[in-house]
């Protein structure tokens, strides 16, 4: 796959990007070097090879599935617009 000019500009258009024309050829050259790379990766073959989260074998750090209010229930709720015990109040929206 490669790119062409315009589809720089569009791309640089949908980023919301301001690409001055005289960048767009070197920006083409750009993209089409990624996208070689992320070709050539996929030519990898990955087969057996377990996902991972890190280089070196590890465990992942776990904590205790509790429920809680967070300790801090007053400080939450302290800039909220409307409030009543702990909970914030918004508009009725379904009648």
């Amino acid at each position: 796959m490669s790119v062409d000019a315009d589809t720089v500009r569009r791309i640089a258009h949908l980023a919301r990007i301001a690409v001055a024309e005289g960048e767009v050829e070197h920006l083409k050259g750009e993209l089409n070097a990624i996208l070689a790379f992320v070709e050539q990766l996929s030519e990898v073959d990955v087969a057996g090879v377990q996902p991972m989260t890190s280089v070196t074998p590890m465990e992942l750090k776990k904590r205790a599935d509790v429920v809680t209010d967070g300790g801090i229930p007053d400080d939450i709720v302290k800039n909220a617009p409307a409030r009543e015990d702990h909970f914030f109040l918004v508009p009725k929206v379904v009648e």
